[in-house]
């Protein structure tokens, strides 16, 4: 994986932006394929499972990268950056639509700057708090917008989407501090062939096998989940944290800038409807995450 990275990092990360920007704009509607046939809690566990036997040879060879001390920390990462999300962006997909999905998770970098701050102490500008304001006012004002396309009640299910970029922020920041000088490759296989069995566990508990027979009725489905694990998950990590050691968690997470356009395209392709309050919410955290990461 490395040897193609051009050298020139900030060419590199550049081009890793927008390669991730494409493959977790295009996740939001996978799910959602993957929901046609199967429940969120099988689309989460089985994205898991995909991704777990795709990286298992790798984290083996890579095993021993890592010292042993660090293999708790590891498998935490793998909870609160793959596994738990997994099935928080399932669950939320049950009542949002895909490119909504995309929008809301566009605020993450705004998170990412809170939990750094929080925790590791790092500085913090007025022009800053300035975007985090905006970015959060965004994130619920896109909740907010009814089916008509004026302002209606909160989506609840928005805060499975929150819950999660709070649990990929603090991914985030946990890498950077913690795994400066850990290969990309080593520390994204061995954080999802730690929680791998667990999804086998909960996968396997459900009428998963029944439901992937049935070809005819759920072949789409299960190929989208299988996408969704393999590119999706494994390879868009092994990239992410390539991203974050040659940059900083807060410029790693700017793929958000350019997520929710591929999320909202692919929406419109499969005909869900957005509306204008949708898009000035999505201005407000676009506009919030810039002045969040101004230097």
């Amino acid at each position: 994986m490395r040897n193609w990275l051009p050298k020139n990092n900030k060419f590199t990360a550049w081009l890793l932006i927008i390669i991730l920007s494409f493959i977790w704009g295009t996740s939001y509607i996978l799910i959602k394929k993957g929901l046609d046939g199967f429940t969120a809690i099988q689309v989460g566990s089985a994205r898991m499972f995909f991704a777990f036997i795709v990286v298992t040879p790798l984290a083996i060879k890579t095993f021993k990268e890592i010292p042993l001390t660090k293999k708790p920390l590891v498998f935490f990462l793998g909870l609160i950056g793959n596994f738990i999300p997994a099935f928080l962006f399932s669950v939320a997909e049950t009542q949002l639509e895909s490119s909504l999905t995309g929008m809301v998770n566009a605020v993450t970098p705004v998170f990412t700057l809170i939990i750094g701050i929080i925790l590791f102490k790092s500085e913090i500008k007025i022009i800053q708090i300035f975007g985090v304001i905006l970015g959060l006012l965004g994130t619920f004002g896109i909740t907010f917008v009814s089916n008509t396309g004026g302002l209606g009640s909160f989506n609840y299910y928005a805060l499975f989407v929150i819950l999660a970029t709070l649990l990929y922020s603090l991914n985030a920041n946990m890498i950077k501090h913690h795994f400066q000088n850990t290969g990309s490759i080593a520390l994204t296989t061995q954080s999802l062939f730690f929680v791998g069995p667990l999804a086998i566990i909960v996968l396997f508990s459900t009428d998963f096998i029944d439901r992937a027979l049935n070809i005819e009725v759920n072949g789409f489905s299960l190929f989208s989940i299988f996408i969704l694990g393999v590119v999706g998950t494994a390879i868009a990590l092994i990239l992410y944290n390539k991203l974050i050691r040659i940059t900083s968690p807060v410029f790693a997470t700017m793929v958000t800038y350019l997520m929710p356009s591929v999320a909202i395209i692919w929406g419109l392709i499969d005909g869900e409807n957005l509306f204008l309050l949708h898009y000035i919410g999505l201005a407000l955290v676009i506009l919030g995450v810039y002045l969040t990461n101004r230097k």
